[in-house]
């Protein structure tokens, strides 16, 4: 619906009655959404604008947009979340799984074909024919495309997964897409019982060139019989094996997906409260329990979902807690609870074998203490214009050479000496001949300025000349580049769920790994990080942090890397004490 250019009718502010009845209209298409999740997606005071506009095909469509990111479209009186929506809620709908190479497709108006679809091994959703879904890639749980299912599940078995599956109406890279921030999907990791199985098939099609070919020629548009073949053989593979998603060796095969993720759920809380929380984090919100302490505590490879325990919720699963005596919860405000004591001599607690850092972790902890980082020397040069070249040849330098400032400085003293344009009466001045008035003068002044004090002189030669830098990292040969060197740029972004978020570019320019700078903020800041391609730039990549954590990156940048903080733009955004982050 949005692959082309789309013309924009009308854009306003919501007004409060409509900002009610749309809270009462996303509750009503995803009954799943809690009130406090609506409260977010939908915020009480933030701006949030109303766009009425008509697609390339004349279809008018109605779109939200909060923080200048589209979080919702009404088509048809039919209300559906976009991709920045479902990356904040990826549960929202039903997740269908296709191939990496299906989203050119897609994005070029396909609508997705069963022999498109991966099956993961506890089955395909179950949905019915016109229900809306959403379509992630492999490997990534973030929705890339959302969709109406245009035949039951048991429909599609039956069809032997053959057939036009899902009609697409939005995906990431599309047009509405384009309208937002233009930020990529992050990264979610898949449900556990998937991962397993999902890197042995990737595996198998890597090694097998006849796969890889039969990948490349996937069509969506056509009865591709082989492609079907080759999927539904994928799929298969990735059901055969039983004992994908089991905690451990032992048990596999012997727990069912709910009782592993009850199991996980207790490690993660017991993990948290030994090893994280102390007495002076207390009272905790829960939801900052969840999301700093217990989503950090979660082994690497599993990922922690409450909705697919016994429990269902968070707070259920605190109220089991408390009546084992573990912890004690308390609604301090109105619909929010906390956790206001933890029995910290608990068996349970005490009982509890805190697991050893993952080898990831030890590597970048090593990685760091065996090279630490040192600030490259950063020196401001400046470049011959092809319009200067007369001037500066005489002292040996030619069209596209850099300069330091000293060494301009030279090269027009020594330019006026040689050719006796110091002022006889005044050697403050300096006299103009036709070099020096095409190089520095406007057009307006050719015939009106003749002589120039020295300070001027050198002033307009320098702003005459281009821009140039140096770049040396301590042990390598200096980098040097026209312009400017582009500052590390801390920006303070909010996505669809109204939550804030640091993003930190051109880390790359100062010698700074964006992978390596990402995982010390997510130790130190106990929020989720991820890394992504910089918008806009070539080669470069952006760290993004859940939260504003500027303070966290100015003492990093300032205080551990020592840049100089004339090279780092957006330290000022940092929340001021005593008010809200």
């Amino acid at each position: 619906m949005f692959t082309k250019a789309f013309r924009v009718k009308s854009n306003t502010a919501i007004k409060g009655s409509d900002r009610r009845k749309l809270r009462a209209d996303v509750t009503a298409a995803f009954p799943t959404v809690g009130t406090d999740q609506v409260s977010e997606l939908v915020p009480g005071k933030e701006e949030l604008n109303v766009v009425k506009l008509y697609a390339h095909k004349g279809d008018a469509v109605t779109v939200y947009v909060s923080g200048g990111n589209p979080i919702l479209f009404e088509l048809e009186k039919n209300l559906y979340p976009t991709v920045y929506t479902l990356w904040s809620y990826p549960d929202l709908l039903p997740t269908f799984t296709t191939w990496p190479p299906v989203l050119e497709k897609l994005v070029g108006g396909a609508d997705l074909m069963l022999p498109g679809l991966v099956v993961p091994p506890a089955g395909l959703p179950q949905v019915q024919k016109g229900d809306l879904c959403a379509i992630a890639l492999v490997g990534n749980r973030a929705p890339i495309a959302i969709g109406v299912a245009a035949m039951s599940t048991a429909e599609m078995l039956t069809s032997g997964l053959k057939g036009r599956g899902f009609l697409v109406l939005h995906t990431y890279q599309d047009h509405l897409w384009k309208s937002g921030d233009k930020s990529s999907p992050p990264s979610i990791a898949p449900p556990a019982e998937g991962l397993a199985d999902l890197g042995e098939e990737k595996d198998s099609v890597q090694a097998d060139p006849s796969l890889q070919e039969d990948m490349r020629h996937l069509h969506l548009e056509g009865e591709a019989e082989e492609n079907g073949e080759l999927l539904q053989l994928c799929g298969e593979k990735v059901s055969e094996d039983p004992d994908v998603g089991a905690l451990d060796q032992d048990t596999r095969g012997s727990k069912t997906l709910q009782e592993q993720m009850d199991e996980l759920l207790q490690r993660c809380f017991l993990h948290a409260l030994k090893s994280r929380v102390r007495k002076a984090d207390l009272p905790l919100l829960a939801s900052t329990f969840l999301g700093s302490h217990m989503f950090s505590c979660c082994p690497e490879g599993r990922q922690l979902d409450i909705k697919k325990s016994s429990y269902k919720k968070l707070s259920k699963f605190l109220q089991q807690m408390q009546q084992e005596q573990v912890i004690q919860v308390k609604e301090l405000s109105r619909g929010v609870e906390s956790i206001v004591a933890v029995d910290w001599k608990h068996p349970r607690i005490t009982s509890f074998i805190t697991p050893e850092p993952s080898q990831t972790s030890q590597t970048i902890q090593e990685g760091s203490r065996e090279q630490p980082y040192h600030p490259p020397d950063i020196k401001f040069l400046y470049c011959v214009p092809a319009g200067m070249t007369l001037l500066f040849q005489e002292s040996g330098h030619k069209k596209g050479s850099f300069l330091k400032g000293s060494e301009v400085r030279t090269a027009i003293i020594n330019y006026a000496k040689k050719n006796d344009l110091v002022d006889a009466d005044n050697k403050n001045l300096v006299k103009l001949d036709p070099v020096l008035c095409d190089c520095i003068l406007e057009k307006n002044e050719q015939h009106t300025v003749l002589k120039l004090p020295w300070d001027s002189l050198l002033t307009r030669c320098l702003e005459k000349l281009q821009p140039a830098y140096q770049v040396t990292f301590p042990g390598q040969e200096p980098i040097v580049k026209k312009g400017k060197i582009c500052p590390i740029d801390i920006i303070l972004a909010q996505r669809a769920s109204n939550k804030k978020v640091t993003i930190v570019r051109n880390l790359e320019a100062y010698g700074l790994d964006p992978s390596l700078v990402a995982a010390i903020l997510q130790q130190r800041c106990q929020a989720s990080t991820t890394v992504t391609p910089a918008p806009g730039a070539k080669d470069s990549m952006q760290v993004q942090i859940q939260g504003n954590q500027v303070h966290h990156l100015s003492r990093l940048l300032l205080d551990e890397y020592q840049l100089p903080r004339k090279h780092i733009q957006g330290l000022e955004k940092a929340p001021k004490p005593g008010k809200k982050k």
